[in-house]
This record gives C-alpha cells, structure tokens and sequence, in this order.
C-alpha cells in the first residue's frame, strides 16, 4: 500500500508528536497525530481515525470497538504501542479483516524493576517511614526482608520470567503458574510450578502478570483473597480488572492481607473520591511502571516498525492476522 494514510487518533497525554518514531512514519504516507482528549469517546474516535488505512493507537483509553471498526472502512491495521489489547475488540478485527500489532517485551525490564520496587517499598513501609520522619519523629518499627520470602508469580511472559529472575536475585523462593501450563518453562526460570491455589495460600507477596482477557477478569475475588496469608502483599502492575475491586478494598480494610502496591486500576486515572486512596496499607503508582525515555523510544519505533512491516506485505508482532 503505497502512500498510506495514518492515524494516531489518541496522542494524549502526548509522546509520540515529533519524536523519531513520528518522523519515521512521515516516511509511509501523511500522518495525523491528535495530542487532544477525547479519544475515550466512540464517536470522536471515529471522527480522528476517519479514513485512515493504518491506526496506531498510544493510550489504552481509546477502545477499537465494533462501532469504531464499522465505521473506519478504509482501516486495515491498528498497530498498538504497548502489550495489552484488551482496548480492542480482536475478534471484530479478525472478521473485518484488520491486522492488529502490539509491542510484546519492550517494557519488560522497565515493569519488571517497577514490580520489585513497589514491593520493597510496601514491604518496608517507606512512604510511611518517610512522611513520620518529616513530621519531626523517629519511628522504630521491625521491617520485612525477601531474603526467604516466597514471591508467587501469577503470568511467566517476558515481564513475569524478568521478575522471576530479579526476586531469585534477592534470595526469594518463586512459585509459578502460567495459564498454558508449561511446567518446564517455569523450571527453567529457576521457580517452582504450582497451582493457583498452592500460590494464594503460601506466597508472602503475590505478583500479577496475566493478560486480560475473559478468561482472567477478576483472577483475584473474595475466594482467593479468604485464603491468603493475613502478612500477604498483593502486587499488580497487569491490569485493574484482573482483580475483583470490592474484594481487594475489603481484604485490605479488614486485614486480610496486609498491604498492596497497585500500579493499575479499575478506572484511569484515579478519581478523587476513590476509596483505594485512603487507605494507609497501599502504595499508588499511576499506571507508569513502563514509562522510561528507553521504553518509549524503543517502543513507538516498533510501533512504526510494525506498520512498515504489514505495508511490505510481512506483519510482525501480529495479535490479529486475518487470512
């Protein structure tokens, strides 16, 4: 397809705009990038896509539903910057014969560090420690070490099988389970298979990694969380929705579990009235575990590179690959 015409209909907050990846893209066909809000709204949506051969979409807040899909009948690819798809209706895509990209592995060790740090700082209570000391005390609480601790790894793609390998670096144990089984997989990350329900009732921290998909909405309800440990940490840097929102909010309110460090949530951002916002035992990042200038150039490159690649007639990184 010579001289395509793309679209990046959801730049915002804006970091593609007059980066490489964009000037790369110049290359291919005219461009339209919109930095502006709004890209959450089906019917604005449509409107910046408009007759575009190619999409790449930025922000997770602008969903490739049926509608979008049946009224851009010129879009062939919507090429993803990041790993998660579930802002995309792939089975539409497939019947409409669109390709769909993503970026698999290029935040990994960015998401990978993120998850470590967040459950070093949960686990040693620094935001806490930190606001005392400014208040002018001394607090001399016992803190917690990994050394020993068991972490349990829910998901061991590129980002699950990083952290895998940063945890044994601490001298954690590391239980595993993948949703396609692969006990030798695992094996060979250096952690130990196990079910679902060995890890909820023996892991000191548990570590989301898991697609979101139908199958693993809600991974985490009130079932899993009655049989964790009262001491367990619960860490998600996956998706909101893997987790059963209610029942975290009562796990961590009643005791449960003792703490959290979310990177992810239900709805982004985060409302002002939301209720995960006054609890003490949570610590909040803003859904930024992957935001390094590396992960972002690289990224968005692939991005591009993937469009380059299905106009040649040989789509990479293709989650969705009609006929």
């Amino acid at each position: 397809m010579a001289d395509a015409l793309i679209s990046v209909p959801d730049d915002f907050p804006t970091v593609f705009d007059g980066t490489p990846a964009h000037a790369r893209a110049k290359k291919l066909g005219e461009v339209k990038v919109v930095t502006a809000a709004g890209a959450n709204q089906e019917d604005e949506l449509i409107r910046r896509i408009d007759r575009a051969h190619v999409a790449i979409n930025i922000r997770a807040h602008a969903h490739f539903t049926e509608g979008v899909f049946a009224a851009c009948r010129n879009l062939k690819m919507v090429s993803i910057w990041g790993t998660g798809t579930d802002n995309v209706d792939l089975q539409s895509a497939g019947r409409r014969g669109i390709t769909v990209s993503n970026t698999p592995g290029i935040n990994a060790n960015a998401v990978a560090e993120h998850t470590i740090a967040l459950m070093l700082t949960v686990s040693r209570h620094i935001p806490r420690l930190d606001r005392e000391m400014r208040a002018g005390r001394w607090p001399r609480e016992m803190l917690t070490q990994s050394l020993g601790k068991t972490l349990g790894v829910f998901g061991t793609g590129t980002i699950g099988a990083r952290v895998i390998a940063l945890a044994r670096a601490l001298g954690m144990n590391v239980m595993a389970w993948s949703a396609r089984g692969d006990a030798t997989h695992i094996a060979s990350l250096g952690a130990r298979a196990a079910t679902k329900d060995e890890i909820v009732r023996e892991a000191d921290v548990i570590s989301l990694h898991l697609r979101l998909v139908p199958e693993t909405r809600g991974f985490l309800s009130r079932r899993e969380f009655s049989a964790m440990k009262k001491g367990a940490i619960l860490i998600n840097t996956g998706r909101g929705a893997l987790v059963e929102r209610d029942a975290l909010l009562d796990a961590l309110r009643q005791g449960k579990i003792a703490a959290a460090g979310l990177d992810v949530f239900h709805e982004e951002p985060v409302k002002p009235d939301d209720p995960i916002l006054t609890l003490e035992n949570v610590v909040l990042s803003p859904h930024n575990a992957g935001q390094t200038p590396e992960v972002i150039r690289d990224g968005l490159l692939r991005a591009v590179e993937n469009v380059e690649n299905y106009l040649k007639g040989n789509p990479t990184d293709a989650v969705v690959k009609p006929g």
